[in-house]
């Protein structure tokens, strides 16, 4: 179709220069794609929201922030940080947090690749990469403070070498597993801080392999989606065993199946394969699907006395993760305004989505440092006497770590804004417009 644009026609406009008639001037053709403007490019990793929010954003169909995947970011990033922190094994289960990340970044993927391939990896990996390596700069200069160095491993050589997964996690980067803990942290700090990073590696791969996933899923839908599935089953059946199962590359896999499922369903939504099924399909399927996954999880040989953790099961966390995402995506309301409900959630949840992979980066570094800064309240006599219910309980460490985590944040988020090509700020929060601007 064509539309009809006039050339020199004024609204509104009492100071131009032209007064002729609207009715003479010139009229061209132009086909409504080129009349489209440019699909903004969406951000990587965990896909952090814009600067800041128009008044009436655009919808999804017109390359928008869809809100819906944003509040879903947002939800996931909290379950990551009480997960981190209390443990407990029924979180996984209520909210399955990788799952829904990676759906939200297949989807988005799938969206960027409307344009050249290559342009989007690069423009990916230009945006996830910076954050990283402050991450990791400082991660290593720690550690080597704390004695880490080319000796800890026994293979001076390979120390070295491995050195470069911390430029291109496309494998586990090198961190020492104990450390002196400069007298303050416990000595496996290092090991806890680098437990984000794995989902920095299994994204790289998914960006990596999305042009072919992409091709694949559109000429096979039913196939491309469930052979991560199948072969996760197939590794963790017949392979489990195995000596490898420790390995780099065993390690690499095991997480590029477990969630691909996800990923691929991420961008089944954007491509709008979801659409053409029958609107009953997803609501009846999914939650036998992940029936099966809790089932498999019931009946794994674990410790009765220890409640099983749906992480420390590949197969059961990818059936109930892909079930789970399934549903989501089903309901997945076009939101071009907040709900009234969350509307003043608006600027908490755009921050979170502005600095989303510096949040997810140091929540854990927060959580660890909040365990010294709570034990020296313990010599306190007065402090001991009434509050050791208080000391003991993780709530008060989520108390302390929250305002750690917004401080590293503010320190580091910045580095976000470079990678993007966006100017540098400190507290990127997106202050709500008041009233409309008056159509023309």
């Amino acid at each position: 179709m064509t539309a009809l644009i006039d050339l020199g026609r004024t609204r509104g406009n009492r100071n131009t220069r032209d007064t002729r008639d609207t009715r003479d001037t010139l009229q061209l053709r132009v086909p409504a794609a080129l009349r489209a403007r440019p699909e903004r490019e969406p951000e990587p990793g965990l896909e952090p929201g814009p600067e800041r929010e128009p008044e009436t954003a655009p919808s999804r169909s017109k390359g928008g922030r869809d809100r819906y995947l944003d509040l879903l970011r947002t939800l996931a990033l909290a379950r990551v940080v009480l997960y981190h922190n209390f443990g407990w094994f029924w979180l996984p289960l209520v909210f399955p947090s990788m799952g829904v990340m990676f759906a939200l970044a297949g989807s988005l993927m799938a969206r960027s690749l409307s344009r050249p391939a290559l342009g989007v990896i690069r423009g990916r990996l230009r945006r996830l990469l910076p954050p990283m390596w402050l991450f990791g700069a400082a991660v290593i200069a720690l550690q080597i403070l704390a004695g880490w160095g080319p000796q800890s491993d026994g293979h001076p050589t390979w120390w070295w070498s491995k050195l470069a997964f911390w430029l291109l996690p496309l494998s586990t980067p090198p961190y020492a597993d104990e450390l002196s803990g400069f007298g303050l942290v416990e000595p496996t700090w290092a090991a806890q801080i680098i437990v984000p990073l794995w989902y920095l590696r299994a994204y790289l791969w998914y960006v990596l392999f999305s042009p072919l996933l992409l091709r694949a899923l559109r000429r096979f839908p039913v196939v491309t989606l469930a052979a991560p599935l199948a072969v996760v089953i197939v590794m963790h059946t017949f392979f489990a065993d195995q000596e490898f199962v420790y390995g780099r590359v065993w390690e690499t896999a095991n997480d590029f199946v477990t969630f691909g499922a996800c990923w691929i369903l991420g961008m089944a939504h954007q491509e709008g394969l979801l659409r053409k099924i029958p609107q009953y399909v997803l609501p009846s399927v999914a939650p036998l699907i992940m029936v099966a996954g809790f089932w498999y999880l019931q009946t794994r040989p674990v410790d009765p006395t220890v409640a099983t953790d749906i992480e420390s099961w590949p197969i059961a966390q990818a059936l109930w993760s892909i079930g789970f995402v399934a549903l989501l995506l089903h309901v997945s309301p076009s939101w071009e305004r907040w709900p009234r409900p969350l509307e003043r959630w608006n600027g908490l949840i755009g921050l979170v989505n502005a600095r989303a992979v510096s949040l997810y980066l140091w929540h854990q570094v927060a959580l660890v440092v909040a365990i010294p800064l709570i034990d020296p309240l313990w010599s306190v006599p007065f402090v001991y006497a009434h509050f050791q219910w208080l000391l003991a309980s993780q709530w008060f460490t989520l108390l302390v770590a929250i305002p750690l985590i917004a401080l590293l944040v503010l320190t580091f988020g910045w580095v976000e804004d470079l990678a993007a090509s966006r100017p540098p700020r400190l507290l990127p929060y997106p202050r709500r417009q008041r009233g409309r601007r008056r159509a023309d």
